[in-house]
């Protein structure tokens, strides 16, 4: 990047969206093109190594990790005074409620050489339009807190909308978000598996369309993306259950209801196996709401 000759961005996992906003982060570097794609991504063989030669590290994990993913980077950051030029700048864009987020500052907080930033990512992988000429789709990543990060040009490419300098104010917005996003999805399986148990689901869907085509459109479209991503969600909806309780006063459960159906998704039915890529189940409505049944029905009857 345009801050310093090498800017090492450290990312924590490469899953479907963390290898996303890798290619991102190589296609956008002040080196040419070519240079970028014969470079690649490294695998460094362990955090250690990653939090050492890293500049600032993304942590993009499932939410269950996200506070034993910041612990193992604060055991393996220095905290003497001298040990780092510059600080290590820790973007959690994991989807955590603020109270978690606030935790994990805690616990950096006796570190001078470790900054949290809250982050959130609202939108799919990023990926490159058809026109290359067109640059990148990107989703946004919100982030909040005092610090802001130092590197002008990463955060362009990341597409970095510094929203509060309230701690635990972009995970919040992530959480609300999701709660009408992948909320709405687990109210849509329920719907389409209980239609067709009925006989039905061909009728709901007529009048879906005929009445609220749009909401029938985004239902599809996010109970048919839904499978690969559904054991990462359980926690997610947990957490977004905590953020409801703690700061908006309802009774979180609701979502540890949410929450539960994708735990039947991901636990008891086939459509647990897929992966972001290599579908082969779920891949139509009819075919999702068939595992679904028969997934639930064989828990049934053990």
């Amino acid at each position: 990047m345009g801050e310093q000759a090498v800017l090492i961005i450290g990312i924590l996992s490469i899953g479907d969206m963390g290898l996303g906003i890798g290619k991102l982060l190589i296609t956008f570097s002040d080196q040419t093109r070519e240079r970028a794609r014969s470079n690649g991504i490294e695998l460094l063989p362990s955090i250690s190594e990653l939090v050492k030669l890293s500049a600032c590290l993304l942590s993009i994990v499932p939410p269950r990790d996200a506070l034993t993913t910041a612990q193992r980077v604060l055991n393996e950051t220095p905290s003497g005074t001298n040990a780092r030029e510059r600080p290590l700048y820790y973007l959690d864009l994991n989807a955590i409620s603020p109270g978690l987020a606030i935790q994990i500052h805690a616990l950096f907080r006796n570190n001078p050489n470790i900054v949290l930033i809250d982050g959130g990512i609202i939108g799919g992988v990023p990926y490159q339009k058809a026109d290359s000429l067109s640059g990148w789709n990107c989703p946004s990543l919100i982030v909040s807190g005092p610090t802001k990060l130092p590197y002008a040009d990463l955060a362009k490419t990341l597409n970095v909308d510094h929203m509060s300098e309230r701690l635990g104010a972009a995970s919040g917005l992530k959480m609300c978000f999701g709660s009408t996003t992948k909320g709405f999805f687990a109210l849509a399986i329920q719907s389409y598996v209980t239609a067709e148990a009925l006989g039905i689901l061909p009728q709901l869907r007529d009048y879906m369309k005929r009445y609220n085509a749009e909401t029938l459109a985004i239902a599809d479209k996010g109970v048919i993306s839904m499978p690969p991503k559904a054991y990462r969600w359980v926690n997610e909806m947990q957490q977004i259950g905590v953020m409801m309780e703690e700061d908006g006063g309802f009774d979180r459960g609701l979502f540890d209801g949410i929450a539960e159906v994708y735990r039947v998704v991901a636990e008891d039915t086939a459509l647990g196996l897929e992966q972001p890529g290599k579908r082969s189940r779920g891949t139509t409505i009819d075919d999702v709401v068939a595992v679904m049944r028969s997934g639930m029905e064989s828990t049934k009857h053990k």
